[in-house]
């Protein structure tokens, strides 16, 4: 019996498991994974039952199809995170590219006839893209060379392309725009598939390739992780820092564009709470207010349960403002959940080092 017990030992053989070592692989979970897979079961349970409509094939498709916009947002908000910044003028590039890209369009194709329609939605893409990868560069520059802070920076920017955006549209929206553009790209597709989920998901795969594989990726979250470690390892810090609010921005003008389609004008006042929306989003799939951390699949998961959250809310009939406390309640969540999540990691880690977590 005795030399049983010896040679299990020596082997290596794993002792049973205890409550202890059970709560220490629930806590490694949580540190890994998050609380997000029971939240989407539970709401999507909630809203089953509460809206008999929430849960039919008509509207989960719906659901997908709205998605893509809040998804694009989210993802380069998280390319702002990995690094550790963040970006409050989300709503308001929304707002400030609709109207540019809108008006572009709109004289393009007037001044044209026939063939000018996929001239015009085109020669409107490039300039909505190129809009927002300027204002994402005015971010980048004052938090990389100018060294003040993401809250100030992008805060000052949203400030100012909101007066501007008033400015340029007068307080009106913009129509006047092809139909290739607002009905075609907005409710067609290609086979079967809505045409603003193909437009999409070429850019969330690049972006995964991006973030996982690429040294790019590899440099972003190095500099999330320690700024110091990553320029003393030959990361150009300012650079990197820059084109991260660059290519934020830039997804942020794109979807702004997929949107505006889907509405069929230019809104001056289209952002709306896209800010908040996008960083809860991102927070809850992952991503962390200290940097480092956050994946594009997160990402994915964590704009379906701000959807469903909008979606169910919208089919119960709650009022605006309710809502509203409901995505704030959640942005607080989210900010909870990435601190109990470190601590987590943390208390994982030290576990580990010391030979009892495993």
């Amino acid at each position: 019996m005795t030399d049983n017990l010896l040679l299990e030992r020596d082997l290596g053989t794993p002792p049973e498991p205890t409550s202890a070592s059970a709560w220490d692989w629930i806590v490694r979970q949580f540190g890994t994974v998050g609380p997000l897979p029971v939240l989407l079961v539970v709401a999507f349970g909630y809203f089953a039952v509460l809206a008999p409509t929430f849960a039919t094939v008509t509207n989960i498709v719906d659901l997908l199809q709205r998605s893509v916009f809040l998804l694009l947002m989210a993802s380069g908000q998280l390319l702002i995170l990995i690094t550790g910044g963040f970006d409050l003028s989300v709503a308001a590039v929304v707002s400030f590219v609709s109207i540019v890209g809108s008006q572009v369009m709109a004289d393009a194709f007037l001044a044209g006839t026939g063939s000018s329609e996929s001239a015009a939605v085109l020669l409107s893409l490039g300039v909505t893209i190129l809009a927002g990868a300027v204002v994402g560069l005015a971010n980048g520059l004052g938090v990389a060379l100018l060294k003040i802070n993401p809250f100030i920076v992008t805060l000052a920017v949203a400030t100012i392309l909101g007066g501007v955006t008033l400015i340029v549209s007068g307080g009106v929206t913009v129509g006047g725009l092809p139909d290739l553009y607002t009905r075609e790209i907005a409710s067609g597709g290609l086979l079967g598939v809505p045409w603003l989920v193909v437009l999409t998901a070429p850019v969330i795969v690049g972006l995964f390739v991006l973030t996982r594989y690429s040294v790019l990726g590899v440099h972003l979250y190095a500099l999330g992780d320690n700024a110091t470690a990553a320029r003393i390892a030959g990361v150009r810090v300012d650079l990197v820092t820059i084109l991260a609010y660059v290519m934020g921005s830039a997804l942020v003008a794109y979807a702004s564009w997929l949107l505006t389609a889907r509405i069929g004008s230019g809104q001056p006042t289209m952002g709306g709470s896209y800010t908040m929306e996008s960083l809860t989003a991102a927070i809850i799939g992952g991503a962390s207010l200290r940097g480092g951390k956050g994946t594009i699949v997160g990402v994915f998961l964590g704009v379906i349960f701000m959807q469903i959250l909008t979606n169910g809310m919208n089919l119960m009939q709650l009022d605006s403002n309710r809502q509203q406390i409901a995505i704030g309640a959640a942005l607080v969540l989210a900010v909870l959940i990435d601190r109990l999540r470190t601590r987590a990691r943390e208390s994982s880690a030290a576990k580990l080092r010391s030979g009892h977590g495993r």
